[in-house]
């Protein structure tokens, strides 16, 4: 056993639930979560009462940044693997999106798409890595990964509670407008963006020791089984690709037909990539991979409904709810950005408890049937904001604490799915082809965005022009419905199909 396999041995046994040096990562990802759902929470509001797009645009814009966000986290688990290594893909996605936040805040009017375009790369670096390196943090079926997602999940959500109410509140002058000037909140708004990015990346920088030979660059490879230390061009020119494919993104996300585009293409060229790659592979990690798959396929469907969040719901609330919540005053846009991220901070440790208690009984029910019940909660959610029409007065206003129990509900199934999601592409996955498997773990977020624009984009375009508040209110809640019923029966299929997946993943659990 060489010294880094002793530094793994030595991290992997730990007592208790968590190892360690899953701080060091929780708190990195806590602060970047906070710039990306800051962010996420601004773009459609931003889009339609500062750039003056309509209602429908601004949604399929927003899926268009969100889609590329998400595919591009493919794109830089796949670098992390072959070059770069976690750590080195880690530092430079969290650079760009300092970059484009700072751009963003000089100004935000005149440099929103490239401050934008500098963001999806970036996140495309950054946030499939990090998620593996929690994953290599435990053994190959310790019983425990599951609570240790669950608690990274959690500091997610601490992340996206925060950045999520604070930004938009700043931005709209709901927060702080005695001492920010009305011209500069929209500065203010996305500098903290880039702030928190900051704090983000000293945090690893400080602690990344820690992790011992967890997401250190990879060694070269030669034909004759050499190794050696990998080019230093084959890392520059990653970098000077990935400046390289900024403008292009700007472009795609400016016209939202290139997206079309893009969405069609990458998702078969990636299933080939990976059809080829299992050709290298047993036929027991075959079999896995296709159950890894099953997965990727229903978290499309999920995340197209879950993602309303940032699109329909964001002009919903600015629309149609009003802003107290159990007699407080509070910003419904913001209530809507962090309401969900809040629960799951409460709840989190709760669940990845429940999961532990349950094991122990030989009770817990097999991921498979998580992921049903994630959907069957997602569907009972949004039939729960189907009901908000029902508490709404003749101009259309609605209960924002009804709403919020939409969210609570839409929490139970994203806690139930999410965060066991991130856990099972690490057990599925061959040791090679984790940061793969994890981008394609977020590519298919990406085209969950991609369907949630489109969705979202239908309910608008469904309201005649210059309908009411009332008739806004009629057209979202009538869509709400209709995905609850999706996302129900999808549900039920994955709980009836369970058996199968079970035995294509064999000894995961």
């Amino acid at each position: 056993m060489n010294a880094e396999q002793k530094q793994l041995e030595a991290i992997h046994n730990f007592e208790g639930k968590y190892p360690k040096q899953i701080w060091s990562l929780f708190f990195s990802e806590m602060w970047e979560r906070f710039c990306f759902y800051g962010m996420r929470g601004m773009l459609v509001f931003f889009m339609i009462d500062q750039l003056k797009l309509a209602e429908g645009q601004s949604q399929l814009q927003y899926a268009a940044i969100q889609a590329f966000v998400y595919a591009f986290t493919f794109v830089g688990g796949l670098f992390a693997d072959k070059i770069l290594g976690f750590r080195k893909s880690l530092f430079w996605g969290g650079t760009l999106m300092i970059v484009g936040s700072i751009l963003l805040s000089i100004n935000p009017h005149n440099l929103f798409f490239v401050g934008i375009a500098f963001t999806v790369v970036g996140t495309g670096f950054f946030k499939p890595n990090i998620s593996t390196m929690v994953g290599e943090l435990y053994r190959k079926g310790d019983p425990r990964t599951d609570a240790g997602f669950s608690l990274f999940y959690a500091g997610i959500n601490i992340g996206a509670f925060i950045g999520g109410y604070l930004c938009i509140a700043i931005g709209k002058g709901h927060l702080f407008s005695d001492v920010i000037e009305a011209s500069q909140r929209w500065n203010v708004a996305f500098s903290l963006a880039a702030f928190v990015m900051l704090i983000s990346l000293i945090n690893f920088y400080f602690t990344k020791k820690s992790l011992g030979p967890i997401g250190l660059q990879p060694k070269q490879i030669s034909a004759s089984g050499e190794v050696s230390k990998m080019p230093i061009w084959k890392e520059i020119s990653v970098y000077v690709a990935s400046i390289l494919a900024i403008p292009l993104i700007m472009a795609m996300v400016q016209n939202t037909d290139y997206t079309d585009y893009f969405m069609f293409t990458i998702g078969p060229l990636t299933l080939l990539y990976l059809f080829y790659e299992m050709t290298k592979v047993s036929v027991e990690d075959r079999k896995k991979l296709i159950a890894a798959l099953i997965f990727i396929f229903f978290s499309i469907l999920f995340w197209g409904i879950y993602e309303q969040a940032g699109g329909s719901l964001t002009i919903f609330a600015a629309n149609n709810l009003n802003s107290e919540l159990f007699g407080v005053h509070l910003d419904p846009n913001g209530v809507n950005n962090s309401g969900g991220a809040l629960f799951i901070i409460l709840l989190a440790p709760i669940f990845g408890a429940l999961w532990i208690w349950l094991a122990k009984k030989k009770l817990n029910p097999n991921t498979v049937i998580k992921f049903g019940l994630g959907f069957i909660f997602l569907g009972l959610g949004y039939y729960v904001l189907f009901g908000t029409r029902f508490f709404a007065d003749a101009a259309g206003i609605t209960s924002l604490d009804f709403f919020t129990l939409a969210l609570l509900v839409i929490t139970f199934g994203e806690l139930c799915l999410s965060p066991i999601g991130l856990s099972i592409m690490t057990k599925l996955s061959t040791q090679n082809l984790q940061g793969m498997m994890m981008g394609m773990w977020f590519l298919a977020s990406a085209y969950g965005q991609y369907v949630a624009g489109i969705i979202g984009s239908n309910m608008s375009d469904s309201v005649v022009e210059g309908g009411s508040n009332l008739d806004k209110l009629i057209a979202y809640t009538n869509g709400y419905k209709e995905i609850a019923l999706y996302s129900i029966i999808a549900g039920l299929v994955l709980i009836i199909i369970s058996p199968l997946v079970r035995k294509l993943m064999q000894d995961v659990k």
